[in-house]
């Protein structure tokens, strides 16, 4: 049985870091060695020690980061892992720049992967809309998106690297956004014809597929070459 991958969790504390913490303890392809957060409440839970941000420089040795944390905190775990040359699978909305540009000068010494989505589903819609740009050049493309009331930024992130996807394949999209109860994500790209349509759709039922998809990524990205990779990339 293969060596579980050590996984050190940055942002733990956040609703996405405490996802994390609870469906790494359902595999048995990794395991939490560290978690971090600003103000950890506790010391050690469930067995995992608990770092402060500022802590950063002591915890213990790990295989793969994952930080859905705040962008004045993404620095800090960039920085850790090109000091120990360790992979960084990363989440965390808000980049300045600066940050990106940090990013991508870290892809050139351990292999990085940042998302605004890391549902697996999305990873492939991304590749069916791209596809579908391009063998249907001239043809509207639509993106509409639907999320809970408390969503500020629109369009969303997933939508607007949907668009990007559509733009490699040829197409020029338009976005509309709804903000609306307590949806977790939905995201429609449509193409539109003369007399015929085709609907791209996926629709996200809980956020624990953002979680495990980003477990995924993590247990797959261990033992990569240095570089930028995409969810998709991670797929097999």
């Amino acid at each position: 049985m293969p060596v579980p991958v050590r996984l050190l969790i940055h942002g733990a504390s956040g609703r996405m870091g405490q996802a994390l913490l609870r469906l790494c303890g359902e595999r048995d392809d990794c395991t939490i060695v560290a978690a971090v957060s600003r103000h950890p409440a506790q010391r050690v839970a469930d067995g995992v020690p608990w770092f402060a941000a500022g802590e950063l420089s002591g915890v213990p040795e790990f295989d793969v980061a994952v930080d859905f944390s705040l962008p004045e905190a993404f620095d800090g775990i960039l920085a850790l892992c090109a000091q120990r040359g360790r992979p960084l699978v990363s989440g965390t909305t808000g980049l300045s720049d600066a940050q990106r540009a940090a990013l991508d000068a870290a892809a050139t010494r351990i292999p990085v992967l940042w998302a605004s989505n890391f549902s697996l589903g999305v990873a492939v819609l991304h590749e069916l809309v791209e596809r579908a740009a391009a063998a249907l050049r001239g043809w509207d493309c639509d993106i509409v998106e639907s999320h809970h009331v408390h969503k500020k930024d629109a369009p969303s992130g997933t939508a607007l690297t949907l668009g990007a996807a559509a733009q490699r394949g040829g197409a020029a999209p338009r976005y509309a956004s709804l903000r609306a109860g307590d949806i977790v994500g939905e995201h429609l790209v449509q193409f539109t014809g003369p007399g015929e349509r085709i609907e791209l759709v996926h629709r996200a039922g809980n956020r624990d597929i953002f979680a495990r998809g980003a477990l995924h990524a993590a247990v797959r990205l261990h033992g990569r070459a240095p570089g930028l990779y995409r969810v998709r990339d991670l797929l097999d």
